[in-house]
């Protein structure tokens, strides 16, 4: 017997759950997850957001296009002829980074201008028949 005809043999890794002298646990230990056959451990960062669009509470609602809803009630208590961003901030007291428009409830009477502010079919009906005009 020379060296170069030795040939290696692998050692057989050791087949689980098939009984033997393992016995009924086949080497996995008793119960749990690993022990199960199939098992596999789901990552973490998958469940994290699998859990993130269920959450609850008033801070996870989905937020709407428009941030500030004003009635054209409201436009009637703004004392400037034009209505636009400025004069909105004037009413208010806060400067808006979010989209403002102006809904069709409730009712107004004096002609005003509505310029670079977003209004409803509706509004702009009825700010129009009350002889403003919107830009």
């Amino acid at each position: 017997m020379q060296t170069h005809t030795l040939s290696i043999q692998n050692k057989q890794q050791k087949r689980v759950a098939r009984g033997g002298k393992r016995g009924t646990t086949a080497g996995r230990g008793t119960k749990g997850q690993k022990s199960r056959s199939g098992h596999r451990i789901r990552p973490a960062q998958r469940d994290l957001l699998i859990r993130i669009p269920k959450l609850r509470g008033y801070r996870n609602k989905p937020k709407s296009d428009f941030n500030i809803v004003l009635n054209l009630s409201e436009l009637s208590k703004i004392k400037a002829d034009i209505i636009n961003r400025d004069a909105l901030k004037a009413y208010f007291g806060k400067d808006f980074r979010d989209e403002i428009k102006i809904l069709d409830k409730g009712e107004i009477k004096k002609a005003v201008k509505v310029e670079g502010v977003k209004t409803s079919k509706g509004a702009k009906i009825k700010i129009e028949k009350a002889g403003g005009s919107v830009k």
